[in-house]
């Protein structure tokens, strides 16, 4: 049977924006790989009018109903009180509950105080889900062929609650799962990518293929929808082999987190090292790789040589070179990549210069215009490249080009001067 689910997330401070509606992309995600249509995500304040309406509209489109927020102590704690009165159920006293809470005070040597015990009042005939994490216990119940599932708010306590508790509780009422993976692209937009793929996009039934974009890069994700996870996986092979086909090298891999983890990979791999120059990008780059834990085995340092004085002193960029050429050149992110494999002695190096905005340089290079270069022992790459004119944009892209001329050299594909790597960034 084919099961739809609709979330329903209870908080002011959500619709005022005080904070980001987590909850509800974990459940997403866990629902999906139990085979569960999520066809809506609703947001209700803490009022119990406007809460009864979400759950009567709920209960009209979803088979299963899942709220987040509003069953701890305080006053405007009101989701178990009102979702119970939607489904025509009493709230029954948990003695078992009460005194799990009482520990829980007792486990921080705190005093607890008795509106903690209206936690403990839940559904008649539900199943309750532990909180191994906090107070307030969730619960789940079935009533009129709807299910029923509350979840608490802080997500430290529901994403515990939601995996320990609600996945078993649900995996018993799906015959199916959902599995998707998604192939990383660089170097093309998602129009060009959606052009090149749109007849196998259009003929795809399950699986699916679907284009998502973010800041310099494209996913497309693969689903299907199977009796098992291995018959899914075996559904997708052929829809990936063809897209790898179609796309080449502009996919820099399947079910990585980014292009800095698969370069990553691609150094420990070969047991080489890194090391960057940076001037527009602020360490940017940097950043980005040694957020990835084991960083340090291929990773060694870098110079954010932002003036002049830095690339000339630290790097040893030729004073005369910038002179004759200019802080944003070819020439300089190449002394400037040079500089750091000497300096911090790497295998390879980058060197990342450019105008990030909001204007021009002194040799009227505009905004967007950076120079990416990557130098080995044998041999130096450049990149020249133009960015568009938002600062972050621009910051964030070249760094994504850096990775990627690692990737193509690690993997011994082209990675010099390419026109189309600049044109990518206007396609929309």
């Amino acid at each position: 049977m084919n099961f739809s689910a609709e979330i329903i997330a209870v908080g002011t401070e959500l619709l005022l924006g005080n904070i980001t509606n987590s909850d509800a992309k974990e459940i997403s995600e866990a629902l999906s790989g139990l085979g569960i249509n999520v066809y809506f995500h609703t947001v209700v304040g803490d009022n119990p009018q406007r809460l009864k309406s979400a759950v009567e509209i709920a209960k009209s489109r979803a088979d299963i109903i899942i709220t987040t927020g509003g069953l701890g102590p305080t006053f405007d704690d009101l989701t178990k009180q009102t979702v119970a009165e939607c489904f025509g159920k009493a709230l029954v006293f948990h003695e078992e509950e009460a005194d799990r809470i009482r520990g829980y005070f007792r486990g921080l040597d705190r005093q607890m105080t008795d509106n903690n015990l209206a936690q403990a009042y839940l559904p008649e005939n539900c199943t309750i889900l532990v909180n191994s994490c906090g107070t307030a216990p969730g619960c789940a119940f079935e009533s009129g062929g709807k299910h029923v599932i509350m979840l608490p708010g802080p997500p430290r306590e529901c994403g515990a609650m939601l995996h320990s508790g609600a996945v078993p509780y649900l995996r018993n009422l799906s015959d199916s799962e959902i599995v998707s993976h998604n192939i990383r692209i660089f170097g093309m937009g998602e129009s060009a990518v959606e052009d090149k793929l749109r007849p196998l996009m259009t003929a795809l039934d399950n699986p699916t293929l679907a284009p998502y974009a973010k800041t310099g890069e494209v996913s497309l994700r693969v689903t299907a929808k199977a009796k098992t996870h291995e018959e899914a996986d075996r559904m997708m092979k052929p829809v990936i082999a063809q897209v790898s086909k179609t796309l080449g090298d502009y996919i820099y891999g399947i079910d990585v987190d980014s292009l800095e983890e698969a370069v990553l990979q691609l150094l420990i791999k070969k047991k080489l090292t890194l090391a960057a120059a940076e001037s527009c990008t602020g360490g940017l780059f940097s950043k980005r790789i040694t957020d990835i834990p084991g960083a340090s085995q291929a990773f060694i340092g870098s110079v954010v040589s932002y003036a002049i004085e830095a690339k000339t002193s630290v790097l040893g960029v030729s004073p005369d070179l910038i002179t004759q050429f200019g802080a944003v050149s070819r020439e300089t992110a190449q002394a400037m990549a040079n500089g750091a494999l000497k300096l911090l002695k790497a295998d390879l190096a980058v060197g990342i210069t450019g105008v990030a905005g909001p204007g021009s340089d002194e040799k009227g290079n505009a905004v967007g215009t950076v120079f990416v270069a990557l130098a080995s022992a044998e041999k130096t790459f450049c990149r020249a490249l133009q960015l568009g004119n938002d600062r972050d944009r621009v910051r964030i892209t070249a760094a994504h080009h850096a990775f990627d001329m690692l990737r193509r050299y690690l993997t011994g594909a082209a990675i010099g001067d390419m026109e189309h790597f600049s044109a990518f960034h206007r396609l929309k």
